[in-house]
C-alpha cells in the first residue's frame, strides 16, 4: 500500500521564488531516496475558518502564504527508509540550513491512503483539507468519502485522495492535531483533490 508524507507550512510571500528553488533542490535529492512523486501547492484560495483554518494551523503571519505539499512512496517501509537516508545525507542538511521559511511552524506527518481515485491527466490546481475523524468512525467516514470522491471525479477532478493518519507526531510549536483541534480519540485525515486547472475546479 502506498504511503504519504504530508506537509503544511507558512512561507513569506516575498520568498516565493526562493521557496521554489528550495523545493526543487529537495526534489532532486528525494528522487534518489525512493520518493515516487512530490507535489508543492502555493496557497491561492485559503479562507479563514470559524474554528480552524490553514493559517491558524501554522500560525501564519499576515505576509505569509500557506503551502500544502506531499511526498508519495511505494509503501511505509520505503518512506521510513527514505527518511533515515535523508537524516544522514549532508546535502539535506545544507538545504535545510537555508530554508526560506520558518521550519518550526511547518507541520508534518505520515498517512496511509484509503481512498485514491486516480486518472491520467495534468494537475493544475489542488484542493487540500485536514479532517479530524473519531477512530471508531473510520468505516463510516470511508463510506461517505467514497461516495463524495465519485461525485467529485464526475465533475472533472483527476484524482481524489483520503489518507488516514499513521505517524502524526506532536510538535513543539504546531502539529496536525492542533491544526484541527483533534480530541484524544480522533485521527487526522490528510486529503486532497487534483484538478486539471482552477477553471475546471
Amino acid at each position: 500500500m502506498s504511503y504519504i508524507a504530508g506537509f503544511v507550512a507558512a512561507v513569506p510571500a516575498a520568498n516565493k521564488e526562493a521557496y521554489r528553488r528550495h523545493v526543487a533542490e529537495v526534489a532532486s535529492v528525494l528522487k534518489e531516496f525512493g520518493t515516487t512523486r512530490m507535489v508543492e501547492g502555493w496557497g491561492d484560495d485559503v479562507p479563514g475558518g470559524k474554528i480552524t483554518d490553514f493559517k491558524g494551523a501554522v500560525k501564519a503571519k499576515p505576509d505569509e502564504v500557506i503551502t500544502f505539499s506531499w511526498h508519495e512512496y511505494a509503501d511505509k517501509a520505503a518512506a521510513d527508509a527514505a527518511y533515515q537516508t535523508m537524516m544522514s545525507d549532508p546535502r539535506m542538511a545544507e538545504i535545510g540550513a537555508s530554508m526560506p521559511f520558518d521550519g518550526k511552524r511547518m507541520i508534518i506527518g505520515g498517512f496511509t491512503p484509503f481512498i485514491d481515485l486516480n486518472t491520467t491527466g495534468k494537475t493544475g490546481y489542488i484542493d487540500g483539507s485536514l479532517v479530524p475523524v473519531p477512530a471508531a468512525n473510520k468505516q463510516a467516514y470511508l463510506a461517505v468519502a467514497t461516495k463524495q470522491a465519485a461525485v467529485i471525479k464526475e465533475h472533472g477532478a483527476t484524482r481524489v485522495v483520503e489518507a488516514w493518519g499513521d505517524d502524526v507526531p506532536d510538535g513543539e510549536v504546531t502539529d496536525y492535531r492542533g491544526a484541527v483541534k483533534a480530541t484524544g480519540d480522533e485521527v487526522v485525515v490528510y486529503a486532497w483533490v487534483e484538478w486539471p486547472s482552477k477553471q475546471v475546479r
